[in-house]
């Protein structure tokens, strides 16, 4: 049986995000049809956990982090593939692992709310955000 290969990497090529993203459905909430958003996506994160099976991108763990008191994961992705076999958990623990003692914050996918405390996460209910700097009032 092949083994899932999970790793740090400083950067994604976009055409595997993007692939990724679409075999894992999240590309409905990705601006994956942006390539100069998806590149900038890929080489500014500042955590990027992957899982690979024969060299091919199957999970990715994106975040935003200081290391030390916040993470923000911002994609959780998954080919559907695969979904159900604990990648994504894993991919959660590797990111954890490496975030060392900050605080793991992610929004989930509509899609996805039953998993979270299915693997231990906290439900915070005193989430806000905006998309649009014309939306403040």
């Amino acid at each position: 049986m092949d083994e899932i290969i999970y790793s740090i990497e400083k950067s994604l090529e976009p055409a595997e995000f993007i692939e990724v993203l679409k075999n894992s459905g999240l590309d409905k909430r990705r601006p994956v049809n942006d390539e100069p958003r998806i590149i900038a996506m890929c080489n500014n994160a500042s955590l990027i956990v992957t899982a690979r099976l024969n060299g091919k991108l199957i999970g990715v763990a994106r975040s935003i982090t200081d290391f030390v008191y916040c993470t923000y994961l911002s994609d959780l992705a998954v080919d559907l593939k695969y979904q159900k076999t604990g990648i994504g958990k894993k991919l959660i623990e590797e990111t954890k692992k490496a975030a060392l003692q900050a605080k793991l914050i992610l929004l989930s996918a509509p899609d996805a709310v039953e998993f979270y405390p299915k693997i231990g996460m906290k439900k915070h209910n005193h989430c806000y955000y905006i998309d649009d700097i014309n939306e403040l009032k």
